[in-house]
């Protein structure tokens, strides 16, 4: 027992203004992001997500250990998708309703060894990336905005555009992106 009250006493002692002083400092925080993340009504608005495939490879050392190593990208192709509509060039349509473009051609066996860097470097077998990249793009005071967003408010922008109903953005920090869309109204 006093083993555990000698272990107490060498424990630091906190300032007596330590939790006013934390409570201070997330207050001040808190009051900097908040204020920065806003609602926006928009009437005139378009989505835009862009499918991407690439092939790519890792270089590593040690491909046993599986380590990532060093990416080497290879053919890529792009598309860009409009308010769900079908885009020119767009061959399939996934279960989340994104068109993609035809797949690039994989890399050869010599287009791989072209890349390797040493000798003592393995390359993996090639692999399709996939990556999708969501964009909400409206008018405000006159100008036009592209802002960054994810699938689902690319999806209530696709729903609602056929039909011109207004929206209700929400805004991400410092209004640089866009968190979510709900109709204005429904």
């Amino acid at each position: 027992m006093n083993r555990k009250i000698a272990m107490y006493h060498k424990l630091p002692k906190l300032h007596p203004l330590a939790p006013q002083l934390v409570l201070i400092i997330f207050s001040f925080l808190l009051a900097t992001f908040i204020p920065s993340c806003g609602t926006q009504a928009i009437n005139n608005y378009q989505a835009t997500a862009e499918t991407i495939l690439t092939w790519q490879a890792n270089y590593t050392n040690d491909p046993i250990e599986d380590k990532r190593g060093r990416i080497e990208e290879f053919a890529s192709v792009a598309l860009i998708n409009r308010n769900g509509e079908k885009p020119e060039g767009g061959v399939y349509q996934d279960d989340k309703g994104l068109w993609w473009a035809k797949i690039p051609p994989k890399p050869t066996l010599d287009q791989i060894e072209e890349r390797q860097k040493r000798n003592y470097e393995q390359p993996s077998k090639p692999e399709l990336l996939r990556q999708v990249k969501y964009y909400i793009t409206y008018q405000k005071n006159g100008q036009t905005i592209t802002l960054p967003t994810n699938y689902s408010v690319y999806r209530q922008v696709v729903k609602a555009y056929p039909q011109k109903i207004p929206l209700r953005l929400t805004m991400g920090i410092n209004n640089s992106s866009v968190q979510k869309a709900e109709p204005i109204g429904q």
